[in-house]
């Protein structure tokens, strides 16, 4: 087997600007006091590249999976998070049965 140098530089330094963005911003949150807005802010960052990942591809799969979906994030504003998977799971089955 022979690997490919371009293809292992190509990695390697995929790798290394993924390490750096990550290092990076930590650096540079030690300059600043992170509290009030920007802390507010940065603790929405995750639920907002999740939802801009999801999102989409609910929408896009048909009703059954965006009413499963409604269900799932109002039973995980509730319950605990196996709860929630069980009855989102639960729903799409029950959903795609249901609504062909």
């Amino acid at each position: 087997m022979s690997i490919d140098t371009n293809a292992l530089l190509t990695i390697l330094g995929m790798g290394a600007v993924t390490y750096a963005t990550r290092v990076g911003g930590y650096a540079l949150l030690h300059l600043f006091p992170v509290r009030g807005r920007l802390k507010a802010g940065l603790e929405a960052v995750p639920v907002a590249i999740l939802t801009a990942i999801i999102a989409p591809a609910v929408l896009a799969a048909g009703l059954a999976d965006a009413l499963a979906a409604l269900v799932t994030v109002l039973l995980a504003l509730r319950f605990p998070m196996l709860v929630a998977f069980i009855g989102g799971v639960g729903s799409v089955i029950l959903l795609r049965w249901w609504l062909g």
